[in-house]
């Protein structure tokens, strides 16, 4: 089964739902506890009717989904179609799916030799190595710590070895670079955009803006 890429999950009009790290992701916001739990039942039991199952964060004011193939690696059909049901099952409830402040953290370390240090990530961390050709990360197989990946770097000192990757939906990097420079920050690089931009706080710390968009 083929996976898709962010451009072909944008085009195929998904209405409150974003692609972030290979896989798709929405916020249906509930007015309390039991309406979530009433829409995680409903979307359990289609899961289990299409042999297909969502990762599903239930919270008191939302519920958070996220979906891709486990066994291909990515986004395919088979979560589009289950990204429309569950869109579906919200309306039913009077809810709405939005990726509005969704965002995926993901650590990266900056190393000349990443091969060397990796290792040793992978087992304080307890992770495992993705499936597929990619053997610069370090993954959480239950999916609750950020992903872990390694970025060749020069050793000119100083420099940082560790910054945040924050991904977003392409709508969401306006806002969010406006807000970071309103408190202080500064646009250090754009060359990479929208493949990514650099930020860095006052004291110089830097953090990147991720999307999905210039990767295909």
């Amino acid at each position: 089964m083929s996976t898709l890429t962010g451009k072909q999950v944008a085009d195929a009009g998904l209405d409150g739902w974003t692609f972030l790290l290979g896989a798709l992701h929405t916020r249906i916001r509930t007015p309390d506890f039991a309406a979530g739990l009433a829409l995680v039942a409903a979307v359990g039991a289609e899961a289990e009717r299409v042999d297909h199952h969502p990762d599903l964060d239930l919270r008191y004011t939302h519920v958070d989904v996220r979906l891709w193939s486990h066994d291909a690696g990515g986004v395919t059909g088979r979560d589009l179609r289950l990204a429309r049901t569950i869109s579906a099952l919200a309306a039913d409830a009077g809810l709405s799916v939005s990726y509005a402040g969704l965002s995926r953290l993901e650590l990266a370390l900056d190393s000349p030799e990443y091969a060397a240090v990796l290792p040793f990530w992978r087992a304080v961390l307890a992770g495992e190595r993705p499936s597929g050709p990619a053997d610069d990360e370090v993954r959480d197989p239950a999916g609750a710590l950020p992903t872990v990946w390694f970025q060749s770097s020069g050793r000119d000192e100083p420099r940082q070895r560790w910054h945040p990757d924050v991904w977003v939906d392409p709508a969401e990097v306006r806002p969010r670079m406006e807000a970071a420079l309103a408190a202080g920050g500064t646009l250090v690089s754009d060359a990479e955009a929208p493949h990514f931009w650099v930020l860095a706080d006052p004291d110089g710390n830097r953090v990147c803006l991720c999307t999905w968009q210039g990767r295909d």
